[in-house]
């Protein structure tokens, strides 16, 4: 038998264990609005979460991936393929439309959803203590710290009367932030514009038209797109040099200069906990929304010298991580 042969027999021969296993082991469907390169870092602590439950892709427990590639019109169908393989549990990851759509799929197989939003007022669930249906999950509350963001951003570009905000329109909790944000602005007496975007084509021109109005500081809103795009979007910043302030510390990993936020890597990893239970027999009904007590702050000093900033004493001794 040839080499390649002997390979391609071998693989097959590999492979039939595991499908014959896939048939009785529980499958978790894993659905999320984003890509895998981008949030491959978060399915891994999903998976350390699960295996603290004791369960290993693979193993006993087989992981069915869905990813919508930024395209939030295709998380339906993709909801639907899931709930058809007979998942024993839907994960809804990757915002808060992948959350809608598995909740507009079933109201029978459970769910564990994550999100920044409040999953009660998208009709995920009934109250955080007590869901009431199918679903469940993770609350890490990002979008309820836009005062604070705007607090610290100030505190970065102390002489800033002007403030963006840089949001999605089709993000479904785009509105409502806004609302959020200008409130804070008009606290402190400082003047809001808002830059929308659609595609990772739009960053550049939003930050040139924030330079145009100078603007002092933008602030980013919590968007698993932006996320996802994270490099190209702190790309466009760093090339016209407009300070900004972002949700997670990806964004100051990648050059950006402040995040204020969530721990995201201990949320997926709760969530993979959640999805364990429910695998081993508890209702989401059951288990409250857990919601996120730890956050972060992030400090990139390399950005803040390119933008000739002088990062506050306290805000570098509050950082939970400064990179010099």
């Amino acid at each position: 038998m040839r080499r390649r042969e002997f390979i391609a027999v071998a693989a097959g021969a590999a492979a039939m264990p595991l499908v014959a296993r896939a048939q009785t082991v529980p499958v978790i469907g894993f659905l999320n609005g984003q890509s895998v390169d981008t949030y491959a870092h978060l399915a891994a602590a999903f998976r350390r979460g699960l295996r603290e439950m004791g369960f290993v892709n693979g193993q006993n427990v087989v992981i069915e991936y869905r990813w919508a590639e930024g395209q939030d019109d295709r998380l339906s169908t993709l909801a639907t393929e899931l709930v058809g393989r007979g998942v024993s549990v839907l994960v809804a990851s990757g915002g808060i439309a992948a959350g809608m759509a598995a909740h507009n799929v079933t109201k029978e197989v459970p769910i564990v959803f994550i999100t920044g939003s409040d999953p009660i007022r998208y009709g995920l669930v009934a109250s955080h203590n007590r869901p009431g249906g199918n679903a469940t999950g993770v609350s890490f509350l990002v979008n309820q710290l836009n005062a604070k963001r705007l607090d610290i951003a100030t505190q970065l570009v102390p002489n800033a009367r002007v403030v963006g905000f840089m949001l999605r329109p089709s993000n479904p909790t785009s509105a409502s932030d806004t609302q959020e944000v200008e409130a804070a602005a008009a606290t402190l007496g400082i003047k809001l514009l808002t830059f929308k975007v659609e595609s990772s084509r739009d960053f550049s021109s939003a930050f040139e038209a924030a330079a145009r109005e100078r603007v002092g500081i933008v602030l980013v809103h919590t968007d698993p797109f932006f996320l996802s795009n994270r490099n190209a979007l702190v790309a466009a910043n760093q090339k016209h040099a407009v300070p900004a302030m972002y949700e997670v510390r990806e964004f100051v990993m990648a050059g950006g200069l402040a995040s204020y936020g969530t721990d995201i890597v201990e949320a997926f990893r709760q969530l993979g906990i959640y999805a364990g239970r429910i695998v081993k027999g508890e209702k989401p009904a059951d288990l409250p929304v857990l919601q996120s007590t730890r956050f972060e702050l992030a400090i990139n000093l390399n950005t803040a010298k390119a933008l000739g900033l002088t990062v506050p004493t306290n805000l570098l001794v509050a950082a939970d991580e400064v990179i010099e």
